[in-house]
């Protein structure tokens, strides 16, 4: 997720830059003003836009977050160890994964196994937990794909 998202953040960010640049070489006293039309900064809909046709979903209202932790929880504890915010991260980024990988389960349940931590399972949760845990993913976070 965040290495897509980053390079089209970025992307956005060179372009604005190159457009603020001026290549006048003139010598009067007072600079020209121009009205700039691109932002120094990536919008949140810019970056929301970025992020979903990377396959992120937004970040999930309340409701569907406690949905979410639940069906880990469900799964095993040590998946959240706590980190509620990192399990959500996690879990978009999984969805990127979905997204991009939609027939490949195998692929799925092995880049969760990889993505999905903790200081007690350092290697992932095995295969069996990282299937559970891409269909916990898929079904809170990106049901869509």
């Amino acid at each position: 997720m965040k290495r897509t998202a980053a390079t089209a953040l970025t992307a956005l960010v060179l372009a604005a830059a190159l457009t603020a640049c001026s290549s006048d070489d003139s010598t009067d006293a007072a600079p020209k003003k121009t009205p700039s039309t691109a932002p120094s900064t990536p919008s949140a809909k810019d970056t929301a836009g970025a992020e979903a046709s990377a396959g992120i979903p937004p970040k999930p209202d309340a409701a569907v977050r406690l949905a979410y932790i639940r069906a880990l929880n469900g799964i095993d504890p040590d998946i959240v160890h706590g980190k509620e915010a990192k399990a959500v991260d996690r879990g978009r980024d999984q969805c990127q994964t979905i997204h991009d990988f939609p027939k490949d389960t195998s692929k799925q349940a092995s880049m969760a196994e990889k993505r999905f931590t903790s200081p007690r399972h350092p290697e992932g949760f095995g295969k069996v937990k990282a299937a559970r845990i891409v269909v916990a993913v898929h079904t809170n976070l990106c049901p869509k794909f």
